[in-house]
């Protein structure tokens, strides 16, 4: 839960717009009112009737008066915005609570209170909020939902101010405004072995030293404060002085996550869209990778990654890892189509080093990257491929009768690469696919003669 930055909505603005900006605040009951009053003042003066004056000047300078004491009047209200929570899921709803508070000494009249909200969210809420007295406070809330992910803006809110008789209405508006983030939904994934371990540290896995190089496991001199336990007597008696032990330190299984954002590569918009389930099994990977205490790291067609990653990419299982979810999450939050037209950027990032598992997800590929996606996984320790044939999502159900020949093609071209891949059907659960993609490794595994 966040709280926002409190703004201040002021009933004694200076005289700029006078008289002028009174008179444009009057509603269609003071407008009326008006008109009535010199309707009846103009047939009085005609006729000769002084009771039909009077009546006449009371309609009009009742809202006259009103306008200017509504004005005039002196009192301030602060308010703030509390998002609950700030960060929510696709198709999850987020409440949003407002607090008015009456920091002047005078009690105020009648109040309309409405906030600005993205027509995504649902409908502009609206609030009449009675006397407040001085010192007083007021609490309301509402709640926004949303299929599509994005960062959609919240404020400023807008106060709208009333005399007892409706006659006139003036709007006074905050300048503080909250972002509310929908992030991907994320799908809980079976915690299976796709590159040969179940966990983020161990033999036989590509690994990375997290906090030393190699030469940190050979033995080093003797420091005052080190523990005697630790000495290491054969390289003691090697040197001729006293040797210790240096701490092995921990090695961290490492996992990219290559998202195809390539606008030629998928078809179709909406929430049901496949670049959608593209960015949400993105999203599930990451988060399911970082909990298993994998070192992950997200990269794109464009060849780029989170800002603030590290070169190995986030830690997980260590007390930053919600925090580097959550910035992963707000990337993809946002993350959109790219103008390229390959996968060659990506390519070139990957080749610079082992990046241990690397998970992709691909759309519409031509047989010139899928050669490229083909090279990628020879420079990795294991690679899944979830590859979308957006041609099958933008049709009918019942118009489709499996994935079109080219999808095969290049499906058959990547696992002749080495890749472990599975064809992505529209409306496909994740966690099935990732425990298909499971058998398939081991299948292969098998049938190589390899353990499991």
């Amino acid at each position: 839960m966040t709280t926002a930055g409190t703004g201040h909505a002021e009933a004694d603005q200076d005289e700029k717009g006078g008289i002028r900006t009174a008179l444009a605040g009057l509603t269609t009951r003071g407008r009326s009112f008006l008109a009535a009053g010199v309707a009846a003042a103009v047939c009085a003066y005609v006729l000769g009737q002084s009771d039909l004056l009077r009546v006449g000047l009371l309609l009009a300078v009742l809202p006259l008066v009103c306008a200017t004491v509504l004005y005039r009047t002196r009192y301030r209200v602060a308010g703030s915005r509390r998002l609950s929570p700030a960060r929510v899921p696709a198709g999850s709803e987020a409440r949003v609570h407002l607090r008015m508070d009456n920091v002047s000494r005078l009690p105020t009249g009648l109040l309309m209170l409405q906030d600005r909200v993205p027509y995504v969210l649902g409908p502009r809420p609206r609030f009449v909020l009675d006397r407040v007295e001085a010192g007083g406070r007021r609490e309301v809330s509402y709640r926004v939902r949303s299929d599509l992910r994005g960062r959609y803006p919240l404020g400023p809110l807008q106060l709208r101010l009333t005399d007892p008789f409706g006659m006139c209405e003036l709007t006074r508006s905050f300048s503080t405004y909250d972002n509310l983030t929908v992030i991907p939904r994320v799908e809980p994934l079976a915690p299976v072995r796709l590159s040969g371990e179940a966990k983020g540290y161990g033999d036989g896995r590509q690994r990375s030293l997290a906090l030393a190089g190699e030469d940190d496991v050979i033995p080093r001199g003797y420091r005052y404060g080190d523990d005697l336990r630790r000495v290491h007597w054969r390289s003691t008696a090697r040197y001729g002085e006293l040797m210790v032990r240096r701490e092995e330190q921990p090695q961290r299984a490492r996992c990219t996550v290559l998202l195809d954002t390539r606008g030629i590569a998928f078809q179709g918009a909406g929430p049901d869209a496949a670049f959608e389930w593209a960015v949400a099994g993105a999203a599930s990977v990451l988060v399911h990778m970082l909990e298993q205490g994998f070192s992950v790291r997200l990269l794109t067609d464009t060849g780029s990654a989170v800002p603030g990653e590290g070169g190995d990419g986030f830690a997980g299982a260590s007390q930053g890892s919600a925090d580097a979810a959550g910035l992963m999450m707000d990337t993809l939050a946002v993350i959109d189509h790219s103008d390229g037209a390959g996968l060659s950027r990506a390519y070139d990032v990957l080749r610079g080093g082992n990046e241990g598992l690397l998970v992709a997800f691909l759309g519409d590929m031509d047989e010139e990257q899928a050669a490229v996606v083909a090279r990628m996984r020879q420079r990795g320790g294991g690679g899944v491929a979830f590859v979308l044939d957006s041609e099958t999502w933008v049709r009918e159900p019942s118009d489709v009768t499996g994935p079109s020949d080219g999808s095969e093609e290049r499906l058959r071209m990547l696992r002749e690469a080495g890749w472990t891949t599975v064809g992505v059907p529209r409306g496909a659960s994740l966690d099935e696919l990732w425990r298909q993609a499971d058998r398939e490794r081991r299948g292969v595994a098998a049938a190589g003669g390899e353990g499991p």
